[in-house]
């Protein structure tokens, strides 16, 4: 195992910090997440931070991960995962480094399956209707 140096610690800071005034949903399941969210009276921040995966020789950041949300009462990112199982790979990679680079922060997947289901138990439809 290796210690811990200054540079390390440098790398874990959150590079941003910038909060979205009307937020621009990379796809429409987000906005409907943030809408159960609304409903539930869960005050949420969308994609507010950029954690650092990966950097080059210099130490800057040439990776990273923005979970989805942000719930600040709660302390807890989500992330929504809706692609079909075999696109999910490459961003599962992304939450298992993230989860290894900052152990102390909690951060709650919700894939696919799970999400249809928490649309149906909502009435809210499917993810073939966000789709069309």
């Amino acid at each position: 195992m290796t210690s811990i140096t200054p540079l390390d610690h440098a790398r874990r800071r959150h590079p941003t910090s910038q909060t979205l005034s009307t937020a621009r949903f990379a796809h429409p399941s987000e906005a409907l997440f943030a809408t159960l969210l609304d409903r539930y009276g869960h005050e949420w921040l969308y994609e507010p931070y950029e954690f650092p995966l990966a950097w080059n020789a210099e130490g800057q950041p040439v990776r990273g991960f923005r979970p989805d949300f942000y719930l600040p009462t709660l302390g807890l990112f989500i992330e929504l995962t809706v692609l079909e199982q075999r696109l999910v790979t490459k961003k599962n990679q992304k939450i298992r480094q993230f989860r290894t680079l900052y152990p102390e922060l909690h951060l709650v997947v919700v894939y696919q399956r799970d999400y249809a289901e928490l649309l149906e138990r909502h009435h809210l439809g499917t993810l073939q209707d966000l789709a069309a």
